[in-house]
């Protein structure tokens, strides 16, 4: 369901250069109020233009076979240009039962796994990993961005998907040696954020039984959290490469199933009537 954000900006620029070409052409002869008119219009048609060109499935459908990740097509594209995210994963989260699934997949890795506690990354990872945790009857910790928590923590520096350097921390009252924790967050881009996560855990002697998001792209953070610790996310391995150049242009997911996590273990297909 969602189309190419490039393509989207070119056809955008080439709309621009048009319109602008008429107005080199035209502008003499229209006054200032009738420019402003064209203007305010051309601004309308690119919105619509964006609007449709972003089709997404209905946030409430769910449909009658669900594979592996059908849950992706429920996501947002970006329709406000390059100073916000390129995708929002969240509205997956809508779709009561697209959420479920999700849990699901990320959890089947882990199973037979014994996990005392989930910790989410603030803020993405806090949705996503309280549901973790409701489902598998465990509590959850919340790692936070520095300066917010009242309490005794511990503090990491790390360097976010933007580049800007940042700190998160935690509670020092909770993790303990030998504690065995589930770190979720939303995405990992980077894998910067994740690893100051991880380490936050593990100075306070606690494991780390893996880490879950869904999407880990394949980049230098991703590659390092891929080698070094059990992992899951939601990304079908053929659709992987458009998720790590942020430029998506699937219509829809194939009927068949695929390994989406470490283990490269298959899952079972669902039906509606579960």
């Amino acid at each position: 369901m969602l189309h190419n954000n490039r393509m989207i900006y070119s056809m955008d620029t080439i709309i621009i250069y048009s319109m602008g070409v008429f107005y080199l052409g035209a502008g003499l002869t229209l006054n200032a109020v009738r420019v402003s008119q064209c203007v305010c219009a051309f601004v309308c048609v690119c919105v619509l233009f964006r609007s449709r060109a972003h089709p997404v499935m209905d946030v409430w459908t769910v449909p009658e076979k669900r594979q592996k990740g059908w849950y992706l097509d429920l996501m947002a594209p970006n329709v406000k240009g390059p100073k916000y995210a390129w995708l929002d994963p969240s509205r997956l989260y809508c779709n009561k039962q697209g959420l479920q699934d999700c849990i699901e997949d990320l959890l089947e890795p882990f199973q037979g796994e014994t996990i005392d506690l989930v910790a989410g990354i603030d803020a993405m990872g806090f949705i996503l990993g309280s549901a973790i945790a409701t489902s598998l009857g465990k509590g959850f910790l919340a790692i936070r961005k520095s300066g917010h928590l009242c309490v005794k923590t511990h503090s990491q520096d790390y360097t976010d998907y933007s580049g800007r350097e940042k700190a998160m921390e935690v509670r020092t009252d909770v993790l303990k040696a030998g504690v065995r924790v589930l770190i979720v967050d939303q995405w990992v881009e980077t894998g910067g954020t994740m690893k100051a996560a991880i380490k936050l855990v593990e100075q306070q002697g606690a494991v780390v039984v893996g880490v879950a998001a869904v999407c880990i792209e394949n980049s230098e953070g991703g590659h390092w959290i891929r080698e070094r610790y059990k992992h899951s996310h939601c990304v079908p391995s053929h659709l992987q490469p458009q998720f790590d150049q942020q430029s998506l242009h699937f219509q829809s997911l194939p009927e068949h199933r695929e390994p989406l996590n470490a283990a490269g273990e298959k899952h079972r297909g669902r039906s509606t009537g579960k």
